[in-house]
């Protein structure tokens, strides 16, 4: 996934403490960081690790970036 490295590079626990509508936008997929109690993959890998294909993680990749250019 091509995010922000400052978001990419991060655990998701640590993002989604400071950006919940991610964990938002996650779900929406079926990825459930926001229950998982480990929360120690990087975002940029999360979608691939639950492989849900390349067109849903370029969905993923694209909703998160346009979350982020709102702020």
């Amino acid at each position: 996934m091509n995010l922000p490295p400052e978001i990419g590079e991060s655990a998701i626990n640590k993002v989604m403490e400071q950006h919940p509508a991610i964990g938002e936008i996650l779900a929406k997929y079926e990825i459930g960081c926001v229950g998982c109690g480990v929360g120690i993959c990087l975002v940029k890998d999360v979608v691939s690790i639950h492989a849900l294909g390349d067109d849903a993680e370029a969905q993923v990749e694209q909703e998160i970036n346009a979350y982020l250019e709102s702020l």
